[in-house]
């Protein structure tokens, strides 16, 4: 629970103004407790199915945007009829974000048939099952099958050879999945297989339609993949959409972006976005 308090207080949209989170925070334990998924209002008529223990969901009840600048920057970044790659989509709050506020096309890719359960849920509230095209796998440098840890909400992972709890998933290349398909933006969550992934993703990476990624992980590995195909790290700044070459202290994923200029003028360009009664 003290993470949780000093999440919000320290939110970028919640920090000057917390009595409201909390509230919504007390609200949830009770709401919670009483129905197994619960539906809530999110952003701008966009609803969000959650039940207890989705860590990665429920921030976004308490403060809008749980991760504030990589969720701003895919609101800010895409356009309608935009492709967004998810990989690694939970139960699909960047999908839902992409598809149903943003109005993108979204591939979204979640190897956990359990939590593909829920993003299908979430895809199918918010109306957006013309624009979500779904995909039960893991991503790699080459298809077959691996084992996948279960139960562990957004830590699910591709399994260490002692580990139990864990279940074969298919393995696809995005390459594959793209079939010659260029995306804008992509958002990798895929705890710690980001270099495998994107050796599955050559011809993608080399598309200049793509013009940035966001990677939870930032290996030397991965760093010296976006640096071949022309990448640069970058940091998001929602509130004066800007980049910057240092951490402004509201984002959790690493940006590497291709062309600069084109992503500014996109973010710059975008409509404000209405969160917690505050324009983002």
């Amino acid at each position: 629970m003290q993470r949780t308090i000093d999440f919000i207080s320290n939110h970028p949209l919640t920090r000057d103004n917390p009595l409201p989170a909390f509230a919504r925070l007390a609200g949830w334990q009770l709401r919670s407790r009483l129905a197994r998924d619960v539906t809530v209002p999110w952003i701008e008529g966009a609803k969000l199915v959650v039940r207890r223990g989705m860590t990665g969901a429920t921030g976004n009840i308490y403060c809008g945007l749980h991760e504030f600048a990589d969720m701003a920057f895919v609101l800010h970044m895409l356009r309608p009829g935009d492709l967004f790659v998810d990989a690694g989509a939970n139960i699909g709050s960047y999908t839902v974000l992409s598809s149903r506020v943003a109005g993108a096309k979204t591939l979204a890719i979640e190897p956990d048939p359990d939590t593909m359960k829920s993003l299908a849920r979430n895809v199918a509230v918010n109306g957006i099952n013309d624009r979500v095209e779904q995909v039960q796998c893991a991503l790699g440098a080459a298809e077959g099958t691996i084992s996948f840890t279960v139960g562990r909400d957004t830590t699910n992972r591709v399994a260490q050879p002692d580990e139990d709890n864990v279940q074969a998933v298919p393995v696809a290349r995005l390459d594959t999945l793209l079939a010659g398909r260029a995306p804008v933006l992509v958002k990798m969550d895929v705890e710690g297989y980001e270099a495998e992934v994107l050796s599955g993703a050559r011809t993608m990476l080399a598309d200049p339609t793509l013009l940035a990624v966001e990677s939870e992980a930032e290996s030397p590995q991965v760093e010296a993949i976006f640096a071949e195909a022309g990448f640069v790290r970058r940091h998001y700044n929602p509130l004066s959409r800007t980049f910057d070459t240092a951490h402004v202290g509201a984002g959790g994923n690493a940006l590497f972006v291709r062309d600069e200029a084109a992503c500014l003028a996109r973010v710059r360009s975008a409509p404000k976005r209405r969160i917690l009664g505050q324009d983002v």
